[in-house]
C-alpha cells in the first residue's frame, strides 16, 4: 500500500505542490482571516498572469533541457523599447507592439543559436543576454520610465483591461484568460503533440532524440524563441496595467521563474515538464509572498520562505523519485 501511495506521488509530481498550498493558506488564514478576503484574492489573481506567462515558456525549455537567464532583462527591456517607439513618434503602438515582440524573438533565436551551433552553455550565453538587454533598456530610457498612460488603444484594452464587479472589491485583469490560454496551449503541446514529444526526448536524451531523427537544435531555439517572447509580452502586459514602464522591472524574475518550475514538478536537468504543477508553483509562491505580509511578516523575509520551498520539494521529489526505483 505505502509502495503504492509513492509510486503515485512520484508519478504525479504536482500532488507535492498542491498539498503545500492547501496546508500554507489554511495557515496563513488561521493567522488572519483577511487572507481570504475579496479584497486580497483580487490582489493576488492581479500578479499572477505576468509571471505565470513566464514561467509557461521557462516550463517548455526546462522540459528541452535549457533555461533562460535573460527573462527578467526582457521582461523590463521589451515594453520600454516599445513606448519609446511610441512616445518619440516613430510608430503607432500596435506596430511598435510587433516590432518589439519580433526582437525578443530575435534576442531568443541568438540564444538558440548560440547555445546549439556554437556550443556555449546556456548559463553563460543567457547570462551574458540578460545584461546585454538590462544594460540597452537603461541606455536608450537614460533609467527613466515610460510613461504609458497616452497609448489609449484596443491593445491596451486586449492585454490589461480591468473588469470591475459594482458593490465589490473583487475583479479581474484580462491578462488573466492570457494566462489560462496559454496555459492550456502549453499543456496540448507538451503532452498531446509530437512537437511534446520532441522536447521531452531533447530534454531526456539528447544522443538518443538526434539518432531517432529528431531535430534537437531546431527544438531548442524554437523553446528558446518562444521563452523569450512570452516575456517580453508578459512585460509589455505589466506596463500596460500600472501605467509605466520600468527598464528595471523583472529583475530577479528569472530565478523566481526557475523556482516555481521546479517547485511545480518539472526537472531541472531536462526531459520531465508539467504545465500543470508550474500553475501550481506560481499559486504557492505568490501564495507565500502574498500570505507572509497579510500575516504581518517583513516582506524582506520572502526570499527565506522561497528557499524552503525549494528545498522541501526538491526533497520530496528526490524521496519518492529513491523509493519509486527512480520514477519515470
Amino acid at each position: 500500500m505505502k509502495n503504492k501511495v509513492i509510486e503515485k506521488l512520484a508519478a504525479h509530481r504536482e500532488l507535492g505542490p498542491l498539498l503545500l498550498l492547501i496546508i500554507l493558506g489554511l495557515v496563513f488564514y488561521s493567522l488572519s482571516p483577511a487572507f481570504l478576503s475579496v479584497l486580497n484574492i483580487t490582489n493576488m489573481i492581479e500578479f499572477i498572469p505576468e509571471i505565470g506567462i513566464i514561467a509557461l515558456g521557462m516550463t517548455l525549455l526546462l522540459t528541452g533541457g535549457e533555461f533562460d537567464l535573460s527573462v527578467g532583462a526582457l521582461f523590463g527591456f521589451t515594453p520600454v523599447l516599445m513606448f519609446i517607439l511610441k512616445n518619440e513618434g516613430f510608430m503607432g503602438i500596435e506596430m511598435a507592439f510587433f516590432v518589439v515582440i519580433a526582437i525578443a524573438a530575435l534576442i531568443g533565436f541568438t540564444n538558440g543559436i548560440l547555445v546549439t551551433k556554437i556550443g556555449i552553455s546556456s548559463f553563460l550565453v543567457t547570462i551574458g543576454m540578460q545584461l546585454v538587454v538590462r544594460g540597452t533598456g537603461l541606455y536608450i530610457s537614460e533609467g527613466f520610465p515610460q510613461s504609458s498612460w497616452q497609448a489609449k488603444t484596443p491593445l491596451k484594452s486586449a492585454l490589461a483591461y480591468s473588469i470591475d464587479f459594482p458593490g465589490s472589491y473583487f475583479k479581474i485583469i484580462v491578462s488573466l484568460f492570457w494566462f489560462i490560454g496559454m496555459a492550456a496551449l502549453a499543456y496540448y503541446v507538451l503532452n498531446k503533440t509530437r512537437f511534446g514529444n520532441w522536447i521531452k526526448a531533447t530534454g531526456g536524451n539528447e544522443k538518443a532524440a538526434r539518432a531517432r531523427g529528431i531535430n534537437t537544435d531546431s527544438v531548442k531555439i524554437i523553446l528558446f524563441m518562444t521563452t523569450a517572447v512570452l516575456a517580453g509580452f508578459a512585460g509589455i502586459i505589466d506596463a500596460f496595467r500600472i501605467g509605466s514602464a520600468y527598464p528595471v522591472s523583472g529583475t530577479g524574475y528569472e530565478l523566481e521563474v526557475i523556482a516555481m518550475t521546479v517547485i511545480g514538478g518539472t526537472s531541472l536537468f531536462g526531459g520531465r515538464g508539467t504545465v500543470i504543477g508550474t500553475i501550481l508553483g506560481v499559486l504557492l509562491l505568490r501564495t507565500i509572498r502574498n500570505g507572509i505580509v497579510v500575516v504581518g511578516v517583513p516582506g524582506l523575509a520572502y526570499n527565506i520562505f522561497v528557499g524552503i520551498a525549494i528545498l522541501s520539494m526538491m526533497g520530496v521529489h528526490a524521496y519518492l523519485e529513491k523509493q519509486s526505483g527512480g520514477g519515470s
